[in-house]
């Protein structure tokens, strides 16, 4: 299964000391649709079958993908900018251009960066990449074994918070005690109601000093709930299914921390670049950085 599983990644030799467990590739994944939508290769038909759905109901889907790894990239360059050196990035998804490690190392080569991941795929992936770092101190583990470095991956669910937190503990990359980043870049929509996603966020504020900065995006309905639900048939039969919020409950989601200016708003005005030449109704997605500024 492991060099069958390797052949059809393609581009990039997995880590050759991790046997990944038995992956049901009939099933879509939020990150793969995800990549397709991107525009990558690292996704089965499923996935693409998935986003054909959604497309179907809302074209405008390829470009909130590509408006939501803009607002990623900018995110991130504004806090390593900041000085934060610390990148904690849950739901980190397939590792395709313009991923944060990448843009992390940019702007700051000596940043810790630990990207998690609850699909085996998808933390193959990322494991490829930290293989490929020889000499930067990378390491990575898909259940969370021990290790230091500067880059780790670590598998594990965001739904349970402190299984994931020992886990990435344990790799004793991040320290806690300074500021570190929390991304949940196109995340917390694939968190149900019931779930808790506000208390998931709460988690992980509590968790981390002050200092620190959480990095939300997430989709909305865009006023259109009809065409909305429609497209989110794409992901009815994936891992997770996704779940769009009010701006107000997006909001919500950065209790405990400041937003910074402009605050939490349609990611394309979120500090961008230049001129906005995006048609920010078709961008169904908000977002924002927020600090969290007493311990």
């Amino acid at each position: 299964m492991a060099e069958e599983l390797r052949s059809s990644l393609g581009r990039e030799a997995l880590a050759p000391q991790w046997d990944p467990p038995q992956v049901d590739t009939t099933r879509p994944h939020p990150a793969r649709i995800y990549d397709y939508l991107l525009g990558g290769k690292d996704n089965f038909p499923a996935d693409r079958a998935a986003a054909q759905v959604a497309l179907r109901a809302l074209p405008e889907l390829r470009a909130m993908a590509r408006a939501n790894r803009a607002f990623l990239g900018r995110a991130v360059r504004f806090l390593a900018r900041a000085g934060i050196d610390q990148f904690l990035d849950l739901g980190s998804g397939v590792p395709g251009p313009g991923h944060t490690a990448q843009v992390v190392r940019a702007v700051a080569p000596g940043a810790r960066v630990v990207l998690v991941d609850y699909d085996p795929i998808v933390v193959a992936h990322s494991m490829a990449l930290v293989d490929g770092g020889a000499g930067t101190g990378a390491s990575a583990s898909a259940d969370g074994g021990s290790g230091v470095g500067r880059l780790a991956v670590v598998q594990a669910d965001v739904r349970d918070p402190q299984e994931l937190l020992d886990r990435v503990r344990v790799r004793e990359v991040l320290d806690f005690r300074r500021p570190v980043a929390v991304l949940m870049v196109a995340l917390l929509h694939f968190v149900a109601e019931d779930e808790d996603a506000p208390g998931i966020v709460a988690r992980f504020v509590r968790e981390v000093s002050a200092g620190s900065a959480v990095v939300i995006s997430h989709a909305t309905d865009g006023g259109q709930p009809e065409r909305s639900q429609a497209a989110r048939r794409g992901w009815d039969q994936a891992a997770s299914r996704l779940v769009a919020r009010s701006a107000g409950q997006i909001e919500g989601l950065f209790a405990g921390v400041e937003p910074v200016a402009p605050g939490v708003v349609p990611l394309p005005l979120w500090r961008p670049d230049g001129p906005v030449t995006d048609d920010v109704g078709m961008i169904w997605l908000n977002g924002g950085v927020g600090f969290k500024r007493e311990a």
